[in-house]
Parts: C-alpha cells; structure tokens; sequence
C-alpha cells in the first residue's frame, strides 16, 4: 500500500490523477515499469490510469490477470490503451519466465485485450518478451504465445505491437528468436532487445504521433559499435531500435528535433562539456550507458556544476544501455512536443535523483551498511531514508527535497521515493 501512496504524492506533484488520454497497465510493480512511464505519460497534461501496486506482479507473486482485467474495464475509455501483456498472460516479466502455464491457458488470459479493443474501439499499444536465459522453463510456449500475438497485430487487434527480449547474455536463444520471427510480421510489429523501457516508449507511440528527428552522438564512437552484453547487437543498432520504436527518424547529418548523446565511456569530464556545448544550440536529451544500472557521478556532477541538467529534454542511467535508451528517447519525444515546465522539471529531478544519486552513490552506502538479506525490513527502510536525505536538496530548475524513501521489492536494486518541490522554477 505504501508504494500506491507514493504515486499519489507524484501525481499531486505532477497535477490532478483525473481521468487522462490513456490507461497503462505496466509489466510489474516496480517503480522503473510502473512509476516512470505513467510521469513520462503524463508530460503533456492529465495523468493516465495505473493500476493499483497491490494488482501487479512482484519478484514472488503473480499479477491477478482477473482482478487486472476487472480494473481495466472500470477504467474512463477515453484514449489509446498502453499494455504489457506478460503481465496478463503470465502475472509479470519474472512469471514469463516460470510460469506453468500452457499456451492456451495464456491466451485465454489475454482474450480481455481483444474484448476491451472490440467494445471500445480505441487502439491498443502492446508489447511482450521473449524471456531470458536461462530462467525462461517452456520457451516453446513463450513462442507460440508471441506467435499468436503477431497474428492478432495483422488482425488490426493492436495498432503497434513490439516484441523485445530480455536480458540476452552470451549464448542466449533470444536474438536468433527475434530474427525468426522478424522475418514475417506485418508492418505493426517491431521485434528489438528490450523490456523495462518498452511500455514508456509505448506511451510516446500513442501520445505523441509527430514525426520526429534525432541524431545520436556518442562519447566514444568506436566503442559503440561492439557488441552489447545485454542485448547481443552493438549499441549504435539498440540506439537505432529504440528511436524508432519511440517514434524517431533517425537522421545522421543536418539539423535534426533533438540529439541523443550517448556516453558509452571516455574522460567524462570532457562529455560534460560537449553535452553543455550542443545545449547552447540544440535539445538534447543524455542515456548514460558506460556501466549498467549506474550514472557516471562525475559526468552528472560536471553537468550540475554547468547548471546544464534543468535545459536536457530527458536523463537516463539507471539500467542497460536499452533501458536508458529507450526511456530516455521516450520521455524526450514527449518533451518536444511542449507542455507543462513544472512537470518536466519534476521529472528531471526523478530521474537524476534516482538515476545519480540513489544508483551511483546511495545504493553502494546501503549495501555497506545492511546485508541484502536484511533489506525487506523497516530497520532497511529507516537506513535508507537516512542515507538518502544527506544528497538533498537537489537543484535542477527547481529545488527539491526528500520526503519519503522505501525498498518495494525489499531489495537495494530499485526505491521508491517521493520529491517535494521547494521552489518555483524562476
């Protein structure tokens, strides 16, 4: 119940939780696939519905497809549908890989989509995974599950549908999964590494239907073209996928709406002055990829020095270089098209706050002080709030300070977290 308070706070903070232009239904609980898409959502006015905490999937529980399918038809139909449909089709991203499930029981669950599609007559935006080695138990099933959903996307059941795989370390099946299939879908269907980040850049897709440019540039371009740990492709082809999957043209000279600066590694200090540099000109938004789930402290603290953080259209460093990638180009194709300073603001100072401070600096504190085992404890929660308080207030445009800080998982990979604005942007 905690965290659904918590989303409560951030909706005050963002403005009103009334009925909005579209409802989500997220791949789990966590703040990275629940939280941030529904503020990046959000950029442009409203809020969209999310279900509560309590119906969605955890690390040890299973997301209830019934109780999900009851919330979503109590929903105000007034705009595109937003769905991760492992979380109906197996109780969440870690269900996808165990569940025991059959094909047809799985189908069965996702029948709700194509019901809610067929009453209300508004698009629905899905995405699904091909799970990841070697947890996935029945890839078979997985795959004629996805099988299936290809059919529905030539059927006109979904406006866009991606499929993206999850985690694909060294000898995966994954990438050789997704070639397969690739190879005859309709043109509603993307197949790219990805998972955490996919339901935001769904968001984009349906709220933000202007096409855009983008140029990427990286700190160290050489780099760049190896081939990535998590995802089995070089970083420049994962840049390109997850552009377009936002909505992104993907353009290599000229004037382009914005400039993707990837820092994939080299002297950050350097990168901090380029970034500062292209800002005087263009928008720019920045995915930290050089480490997985961290920010570079000294990229982001030269940044901050510079006051450059408030002026980027999106931040991202908290997961793979897709996961940044995607949530980043995301939240910026959103950004473009307008809206309100205070949200983009608040918006901001999240990601940094969680991205920075909590990933590069807070979770290492934690994870001295307590073992992991002793995390899902209130002692846990105390430690953490007294830990992260030390870091703010934190400067973007406006000020903000901590109000709230709790593990939801009850582990020190992800928080959760409440920011209280103490200014106005000037």
């Amino acid at each position: 119940m905690r965290s659904a308070v918590a989303l409560t706070s951030i909706c005050v903070l963002f403005a009103s939780c009334a009925a909005s232009a579209q409802s989500l239904v997220p791949l789990d609980s966590r703040p990275a696939t629940r939280v941030l898409p529904a503020l990046i959502a959000g950029l442009g006015g409203g809020s969209p519905q999310v279900p509560p905490t309590e119906l969605l999937g955890t690390a040890t529980r299973a997301a209830d497809p019934l109780a999900l399918g009851a919330w979503l038809e109590m929903q105000p139909v007034s705009g595109p549908l937003v769905v991760a449909l492992d979380a109906l089709a197996y109780g969440g991203l870690v269900q996808s890989r165990t569940s025991p499930l059959t094909a047809a029981q799985a189908l069965t669950r996702l029948e709700l989509i194509r019901a809610w599609h067929a009453r209300t007559g508004q698009p629905v935006y899905a995405f699904i995974t091909l799970p990841r080695e070697p947890d996935a138990t029945d890839r078979a099933r997985n795959l004629e599950v996805v099988r299936a959903m290809i059919a529905w996307a030539r059927e006109g059941v979904f406006a866009e549908l991606h499929v993206t795989w999850d985690d694909a370390l060294p000898g995966s099946p994954s990438p050789a999964e997704g070639a397969a299939l690739a190879k005859d879908i309709p043109a509603n269907v993307r197949v790219y590494p990805g998972a955490d980040e996919v339901l935001s850049m769904l968001a984009a897709r349906a709220l933000s239907p202007q096409a855009r440019t983008v140029r990427v540039e990286y700190s160290d371009p050489k780099a760049a073209q190896a081939v990535m740990r998590y995802e089995g492709i070089p970083l420049t082809q994962s840049a390109v996928n997850h552009a377009h999957g936002s909505g992104f043209t993907v353009v290599d000279t000229g004037g382009a709406d914005l400039t993707l600066y990837v820092y994939n590694g080299g002297d950050p200090r350097r990168a901090a002055v380029r970034i500062s540099t292209l800002l005087r000109s263009q928008r720019v938004a920045v995915a930290d990829v050089a480490q997985v789930n961290t920010g570079n402290p000294r990229l982001w603290a030269d940044l901050s020095t510079l006051r450059q953080t408030a002026n980027l259209q999106a931040l991202a460093a908290w997961g793979t270089p897709g996961n940044n990638l995607g949530s980043a180009l995301a939240h910026a194709k959103l950004a473009l098209d307008g809206g309100s300073a205070v949200r983009q603001d608040a918006l901001l100072a999240r990601e940094y706050a969680n991205d920075v401070i909590y990933s590069a600096q807070v979770r290492a504190l934690l994870r001295k002080s307590l073992p992991e085992s002793a995390l899902a404890g209130q002692d846990a929660q105390t430690q953490l709030f007294t830990l992260a308080r030390e870091f703010f207030p934190l400067r973007v445009g406006n000020a903000y300070t901590l109000k709230d800080a709790f593990l939801p998982w009850g582990r020190s990979f992800e928080w959760e977290f409440d920011l209280t604005p103490e200014s106005s942007v000037p």
